[in-house]
């Protein structure tokens, strides 16, 4: 039995809410996040986010971002999702989450749980926690080519099931049953209260920005991030 779960079988608006908008959104990202159906819509049970290259308010690029704040948050779970996700010099795909409270307390102290990060044509996929301690910025994350000596060969472009395991002790991160991220909670101090609070999910697709950098291949356009489903259940 599921607590939640989506499989896309139309983009559900009493869960989902669109970000709109060019702001650069804290990493200097080029895009402009719009609500229309050129940069989200459901085919064949299949949600696409496509980025495009496209004059649009200014921004040179349009895509999506897609939240479930105010609607859809939790605490501790089992996340399952089968994703296929985008690649090309300066795309930026992401399933993620954040505290339920970052308009209280702003980011890093509400939390952030990425899942799936994915940058330019690396085929790796990345998980991170980001959070506050001691007044800074914290961070810890690993990634599928390199776990501790251990990799996984992806081709991000196809789909994988994805998993993320979120309970009292640890938070871990799976694509194909290899794990690629675990990151101990247990002890409640310096910070990590923020992963025993409820969070909510973000689905996006960014263009540019600090990570994958400023050099951005336009042949690649349209480009998608594909979802088939994601699907949240507790013991």
């Amino acid at each position: 039995m599921y607590l939640w779960h989506d499989e896309f079988d139309s983009i559900d608006t009493a869960t989902w809410t669109f970000e709109t908008g060019a702001s650069g959104w804290g990493n200097n990202e080029w895009q402009y996040y719009t609500a229309r159906s050129e940069n989200t819509f459901v085919q064949d049970g299949i949600l696409h986010i496509r980025a495009n290259k496209e004059d649009y308010e200014g921004a040179k690029y349009t895509s999506a971002r897609m939240i479930t704040k105010g609607k859809f948050s939790f605490t501790y779970g089992t996340v399952e999702a089968r994703i296929a996700l985008p690649v090309g010099k300066g795309i930026w795909p992401a399933f993620w989450m954040l505290g339920e409270n970052i308009d209280a307390v702003s980011w890093p102290a509400c939390g952030e749980i990425d899942i799936i990060e994915a940058v330019n044509d690396e085929n790796v996929v990345y998980g991170t926690n980001h959070w506050q301690a001691g007044g800074n910025q914290a961070d810890y994350g690993n990634n599928t080519k390199d776990y501790y000596g251990t990799s996984k060969e992806l081709d991000i472009t196809q789909f994988h099931n994805y998993k993320m395991v979120w309970n009292e002790k640890l938070i871990a991160m799976y694509v194909d049953d290899f794990k690629y991220q675990e990151f101990a909670i247990e002890d409640a101090k310096d910070g990590l209260e923020a992963f025993h609070k409820p969070q909510f999910f973000i689905l996006n697709v960014a263009v540019a920005g600090n990570w994958p950098g400023f050099e951005v291949d336009d042949s690649q356009f349209p480009n998608e991030m594909l979802v088939d489903y994601i699907r949240v259940s507790q013991p």
